[in-house]
């Protein structure tokens, strides 16, 4: 038995609280990962990573392995049954928005390689099998049982799943609903009848099914319902192979298959005093977008900075309350969200079938053709690479708004075509976008950015903006305004 201390003690290893670690030892945050498992994750469900999530892997410097790593889908590709109405590209939706305009394919073990491997180079490492039995709040902070250990801690980060135990420990209401399907996966090789490099998602009458291209001649992961149509009691690969025929679709053999429920839920608070609940921990729902692993390691870097921040004396504690204020509406709106569509699905009321039916065969085949001429499409890439997120900047905003979210003001910087290269800063800075000379910016103590004009992005002329660590605009003024208005947002 050994008693051990940190700044930050992270409970759990999987995406969430790897990503989570290896920004805080970059903050130079002394931290202790621990988990359960007996090294990374070796098959799991998630395997998307969106636009938002690479921006957070190039600031972190990994996007080229990632990108390395990952399967690219090109397009979406809708359908109905055995019928494929087209491709709906990405590039065009999204070039203009981000570095990463595309879908990357790389399953969240992988992820989980990339970030330990990273994390490892930085000096850090993770307690495997050492699963964390207790927590308790003491005077300065927080004290666990770890193992056979004791560690104390100034804050505790339970990244540890949807069973987690520090949600647990601390009676932190889990809040939602379960589909009452059960759905299955398989990583299959030999698959035929799908559109290649493409995201196929095709519904039907009472089944439906997603299908993300892998890495591999031929090789996909498949996604559906699955029901004992053979009634021996057991749910295997001979329950899914007929319903795949109905799109049309075989395969030869799988690598594995597994079946699941899918929850909609969002635990009721993200901090309870120096605890924190980030990833499934705190919000899990239906693979449909593919957000949950990316919601999670958003929740990450979010934390990160601002733990980072409160450690260093930098921010006073109730800066740390801002983690949930930003981040709680985001899982409870992709919650809702999710649901609503994942419920209409897989709905078997008949109304749900017939439109099912009748409607996407019509409506899908206008989304292949008008979609990347329209501002919808746009808008719906932003909303599933996670790029559109919004924030209140502070306590207040909202209310001095009335309501209305600033186009740039409380959202990822906008990408201007060579910007995001400054972030890997990971400092607070003023940026400018035409109109400014870098002599006419008052002396904030910042790094300050001039760029050349960016239109069409919202970053307007003749205006400064005050940009967080974390990418995300914090305020906008002139340059007569900035030095009354900038400061109020860089203190704790």
């Amino acid at each position: 038995m050994a008693e051990l201390s940190c700044d930050v003690l992270v409970v759990g290893a999987g995406p969430t609280g790897l990503m989570l670690a290896n920004w805080l030892v970059r903050l130079g945050v002394d931290v202790i990962v621990t988990d359960g498992k007996e090294g990374p994750t070796r098959e799991s469900r998630a395997l998307v990573v969106q636009a938002r999530s690479l921006e957070i892997y190039d600031q972190l410097g990994l996007a080229d392995q990632v990108l390395e790593a990952a399967g690219r889908a090109d397009a979406l590709a809708p359908g109905y049954l055995g019928r494929a109405f087209g491709r709906i590209r990405l590039g065009p939706l999204g070039g203009d928005l981000t570095p990463y305009p595309h879908i990357e394919v790389l399953e969240q073990s992988r992820n989980e390689e990339i970030l330990y491997e990273n994390l490892r180079k930085l000096g850090a490492d993770v307690r495997w099998e050492t699963p964390v039995t207790a927590v308790k709040q003491v005077e300065d902070g927080v004290e666990a049982k770890v193992g056979n250990d004791t560690v104390r801690a100034r804050f505790c980060v339970g990244c540890d799943g949807s069973g987690s135990a520090v949600r647990k420990a601390r009676r932190i209401a889990y809040e939602g609903v379960t589909n009452p399907h059960r759905f299955y996966v398989i990583d299959a090789v030999g698959v035929a009848g799908l559109l290649e490099n493409a995201i196929n998602v095709r519904p039907g009458g009472s089944d439906f099914l997603l299908a993300f291209p892998m890495r591999g001649r031929h090789a996909w992961r498949l996604l559906g319902l699955v029901r004992d149509d053979d009634g021996d009691g057991r749910l295997t690969e001979e329950d899914v192979r007929p319903r795949l025929k109905e799109f049309a679709v075989t395969y030869s053999e799988s690598r594995w298959f597994a079946t699941y429920k899918v929850h909609h839920r969002v635990a009721a608070t993200f901090r309870d005093g120096p605890f924190f609940l980030a990833g499934d921990a705190a919000h899990v729902h239906s693979p449909v977008g593919g957000q949950g692993m990316n919601t999670g390691m958003q929740d990450a870097h979010n934390l990160a900075f601002k733990l980072a921040d409160v450690l260093r004396g930098r921010r006073k504690d109730a800066w740390l309350d801002r983690y949930e204020a930003e981040r709680r509406p985001v899982a409870r709106t992709l919650v809702a969200t999710t649901d609503r569509i994942f419920g209409a699905i897989t709905s078997q009321r008949p109304v749900a079938r017939l439109l099912r039916r009748f409607v996407v065969p019509v409506v899908a085949p206008l989304g292949v053709r008008f979609a990347p001429r329209v501002s919808v499409g746009s808008r719906a890439f932003q909303y599933v690479s996670q790029i559109r997120v919004h924030y209140w900047m502070t306590p207040n905003a909202k209310d001095v708004a009335g309501g209305r979210r600033d186009p740039v003001v409380g959202r990822r910087l906008p990408w201007a075509g060579g910007n995001f290269e400054v972030l890997r800063e990971l400092q607070w800075q003023i940026h400018a976008y035409g109109g400014v000379a870098e002599t006419d910016v008052p002396d904030l103590g910042l790094a300050v950015h001039v760029f050349p004009p960016a239109p069409g992005t919202g970053l307007r002329p003749g205006q400064l903006y005050l940009v967080r660590p974390d990418g995300f605009v914090a305020a906008q003024a002139t340059v007569a305004e900035a030095p009354s208005v900038f400061p109020a947002l860089l203190r704790g």
